[in-house]
């Protein structure tokens, strides 16, 4: 078999994979977040942080127990790391400096993950356990209870209530994370995922000589960091390592629990406004698009030409040869079109015009299908644009899913789509011209000039500014300024968002639904999910190609 071949029928299965847990899933995550009993763990988790589960909260007490529990998130983890030379487990690591610890500790908050240090050479079993895995699942439940307080303000009517942030934080967690979490877990430590508690080990090489592991509790933060879709390796080959990722049948495995929670809350949000057919019309905007690119990532890697990468297959350098071109392929289109930022090979040693795919696919907001809860957010948000331009097209008033889309609801939209783009490019140019920060790029020496290393800047950015958490190789990033401004991206790029999804929530909460008439657009139509793509791509187009031309286009192009 041709590893083309091997790499389409991956696809398909993957696909079908997804297809299959599409209903089921998204069903039930609706009747988790509709539902109005608690479950006795979860009236204990109330009575221990002193919530009221039931009392209806509107947009700016529901964003205030956001900001509250992520601001308390950040303190406790840093702290921990601070603290960590002085703790049991630690594995004789020292405790982290403190820009390190101020940008780790955003960064697992912020659903990003991104890492400036190796985690077996850095962080202590206790730290990575009661740290980093915690925020693992508390962050994407923080994601998924914006998203479903955004999709009440769709179906509720001159309410401007938005539920309880805090029952559907437990609840996502404790109804949704947890139980695919632990399934997961078993699933990878049966095919060969290290689970333990062990300490630093001497090992020897093929080729002489030895070097130091350790183990760790890996399954369990392997499955949440790509089902949360957070992507902090517990090594710092991250899913390269056979430790966190065995084999290709766990590689697929692992792309499906990054896929399968986003996709399926399409299905939630069609149950949620009464309309399943609106939910399959963001699905398709979302396939179309994660298609489109793996299948362009794959014609990319593959057909890359010269004598060596004939010979070797395709572009193989700085990828697995378990998981091959195809398995690397739809890994990496995976990750950077979700928030994950887990990477099975290099992403800086794709070729140029695939490295540029994987920005691209951050650039857009990371929608397709996104991370959890963010992307649906961030689609719906799109999905507002996208009225808004029709509305302009024929002279009449944008309408969606009952809701008028008016100033104050454009404005909020718009303000969500500038500020990343205002972040990225804001600190890339910044880095492009402090000479510490040029000198930060390892692998090009003049002036830290070239568009590679042009390119590994606006991607540590990107990275940061979307909450992916991937990274090129070859930027030093652990630094004083790229610690504190990438963990300021991290901050600013997760939670300024959420701020304009949940006034934009309360506004539509506070409408009286409109009739429906012949002049209404129907955006449960083919036609309304292809204008979605096209909005989706001009807009991410305009904002960002200045910034591709001078990176890996010029690079791919040279």
């Amino acid at each position: 078999m041709s590893p083309f071949l091997a790499g389409v029928l991956q696809l398909i299965a993957l696909t079908a994979a997804l297809a299959l847990a599409y209903r089921p899933l998204g069903d039930y995550m609706a009747a988790v977040y509709a539902s109005p009993k608690h479950l006795r763990i979860e009236k204990v988790i109330y009575r221990l942080i002193g919530a009221n589960a039931d009392a209806e909260m509107r947009w700016p007490a529901y964003l205030r127990g956001v900001l509250a529990f992520s601001a308390v998130g950040v303190l406790f983890l840093y702290l921990l790391q601070r603290l960590q030379g002085g703790m049991p487990l630690s594995l004789g690591f020292a405790s982290i400096s403190p820009d390190q610890a101020f940008n780790t500790a955003a960064s697992f908050v912020a659903n990003t993950n991104w890492q400036s240090y190796s985690g077996e050479q850095a962080m202590g079993h206790v730290v990575q356990t009661a740290g980093l895995a915690v925020q693992n699942f508390v962050s994407a439940a923080t994601g998924m209870a914006v998203a479903i307080a955004l999709l009440r303000g769709f179906a509720r009517s001159r309410t401007g209530d938005l539920g309880n942030f805090w029952a559907d934080l437990v609840r996502g967690t404790v109804r949704v994370l947890v139980p695919i979490a632990v399934i997961g877990a078993l699933v990878l430590v049966a095919c060969g995922a290290v689970q333990n508690f062990s300490g630093i080990h001497e090992v020897g090489q093929f080729m002489g000589g030895s070097q130091q592991t350790n183990g760790g509790a890996v399954a369990s933060q392997e499955v949440i960091k790509e089902l949360g879709t957070n992507g902090g390796g517990y090594f710092n080959a991250n899913s390269a390592h056979p430790f966190e990722n065995p084999d290709a049948f766990t590689n697929l495995f692992e792309v499906f629990l990054i896929l399968v929670i986003p996709f399926a809350l399409t299905r939630t949000f069609g149950k949620l406004v009464g309309n399943v057919r609106q939910g399959y019309a963001i699905l398709a905007t979302m396939g179309v698009i994660w298609l489109g690119f793996t299948a362009l990532m794959m014609w990319t890697e593959f057909a890359h030409g010269g004598p060596a990468l004939q010979a070797a297959g395709a572009a193989m350098e700085g990828k697995e040869t378990r998981f091959g071109i195809g398995g690397s392929s739809i890994f990496s289109v995976a990750t950077t079109l979700t928030s994950t930022g887990a990477v099975d090979s290099f992403h800086s040693s794709f070729t140029a015009f695939g490295g540029g795919i994987q920005l691209l696919g951050m650039m857009l907001g990371e929608i397709a299908p996104g991370g959890v809860g963010s992307g649906l957010y961030g689609m719906l948000v799109m999905a507002i644009i996208a009225v808004f331009i029709a509305g302009l097209m024929v002279g009449r008033t944008p309408e969606y899913l009952g809701k008028k889309i008016g100033t104050r609801e454009i404005k909020l939209a718009a303000c969500y789509i500038l500020i990343t783009p205002t972040l990225v490019l804001g600190f890339t140019a910044a880095s492009m011209v402090l000479p510490d920060a040029l000198g930060s790029m390892l692998n090009t020496k003049a002036l830290g000039a070239g568009s590679h290393g042009f390119s590994e800047v606006l991607y540590a950015f990107t990275s940061g500014a979307n909450n992916n958490g991937s990274a090129f190789g070859g930027l030093n990033a652990n630094t004083p300024w790229y610690n504190t401004t990438i963990g300021l991206a991290m901050l600013l790029g997760r939670f300024l968002p959420m701020v304009f999804v949940l006034a934009l929530a309360g506004s539509l909460a506070e409408q009286k639904p409109v009739p429906e008439t012949a002049g209404t657009l129907r955006t449960e139509k083919p036609l309304f999910a292809g204008l979605l793509v096209g909005t989706i791509l001009i807009i991410t187009g305009l904002t960002y190609f200045p910034a591709l031309a001078l990176g890996p286009l010029a690079e791919g192009l040279s």
